[in-house]
């Protein structure tokens, strides 16, 4: 039966570790099951989930410090548990485009969070408007409805809230 590892590295950014981190959880016989990755500002963040028995799990956690180290990379390691299947949730994908301003994610989060709606995973993005330059916030989020929720109440409600903070939204199923 596989175990699983949680696998979070920061380090400046350059060519390489990605190859490196990746040949290390191949060199102790375990397989990348889940993986995000990101160059923010001048860091690269990795987050890896990592299967293997138990014993390939120890090997690969003492074999990542030292590449780790190689690296110049801070590195967390978490053992954790397969996601339990919950089959009353909806995934629904929400995009937010407004003009950047502070707050913006802890709003949206709270949204959320007050009607017990979790976060499954949220990127972020600032960009230059076309033409003038404007700074842009754009913001894609996929978030667990429960099917107990009155979707088309939650969407109205949702761009209401939206519209309000002058951010431009949409709320859709995912497609499977």
């Amino acid at each position: 039966m596989d175990s699983f590892l949680v696998i979070t590295a920061l380090g400046e950014d350059r060519p390489g570790i990605v190859d490196k981190l990746t040949e290390t959880v191949v060199d102790c016989q375990c397989n990348v099951i889940d993986s995000r990755m990101s160059v923010l500002g001048g860091e690269f963040a990795v987050m890896l989930l990592v299967s293997g028995k138990w014993n390939q799990l120890a090997k690969l956690e003492d074999a990542l410090q030292a590449c780790a180290e190689s690296l110049g990379l801070t590195l967390i390691c978490k053992r954790t548990e397969p996601r339990a299947v919950t089959t009353d949730l909806m995934p629904y994908s929400i995009e937010v485009i407004s003009i950047d301003q502070p707050g913006i994610v802890h709003e949206l989060a709270r949204f959320f969070s007050s009607r017990n709606i979790n976060i499954q995973e949220l990127s972020t993005t600032q960009y230059a408007a076309a033409h003038t330059g404007t700074p842009m916030f754009a913001l894609h989020l996929t978030a667990n409805i429960p099917a107990s929720m009155h979707i088309a109440a939650l969407r109205d409600e949702f761009l209401d809230f939206c519209e309000t903070q002058n951010m431009d939204a949409t709320m859709e199923p995912m497609k499977p």
